[in-house]
């Protein structure tokens, strides 16, 4: 039994992942993309070995449902590159699971997002999910200090 805790810690974060990609729903979940949370959270925050290539793909199957030609698998490229390149900012050690971050990474995607196609439905969807996935940000962190993988 301790054996399977111990695995079911392990795979956590590929699990929350997968299930927050798969519970696609319209209006609260288009395309998985609250999935984008514990990508960020387990690639930049607290990584986990063979977590980036797993957030690549997700990101990238992110893209595939909402019909974006590798937006979010750019952006997250270009936010692990910035992340390798700097050294003055340490995401593991920041107030609030490095809250601060997350609302920079999706703020720039949706901003690009909304500029993209200039429509008050584009604008107010966009609006919505970046207020939706900063609210939910720290629930879905706080889960991994229930966890601990």
């Amino acid at each position: 039994m301790h054996r399977f805790i111990s695995i079911f810690k392990q795979l956590s974060p590929f699990l929350m992942t997968l299930f927050l990609w798969r519970m696609s729903i319209y209006f609260w979940n288009p395309a998985g993309i609250l999935a984008l949370i514990p990508i960020f959270y387990y690639t930049f925050v607290r990584p986990v070995d063979g977590f980036t290539w797993f957030g690549l793909l997700f990101c990238f199957l992110i893209d595939y449902r909402s019909n974006l030609t590798l937006f979010w698998t750019c952006l997250y490229c270009l936010f692990y590159a910035i992340n390798g390149l700097q050294n003055f900012l340490d995401m593991e050690h920041t107030d609030n699971n490095a809250l601060y971050v997350f609302i920079s990474f999706i703020g720039v995607g949706f901003l690009l997002l909304i500029f993209s196609g200039l429509s008050w439905t584009n604008l107010v969807n966009n609006v919505w999910l970046f207020i939706w996935m900063g609210v939910l940000y720290t629930p879905i962190t706080a889960i991994d200090n229930w966890v601990k993988p």
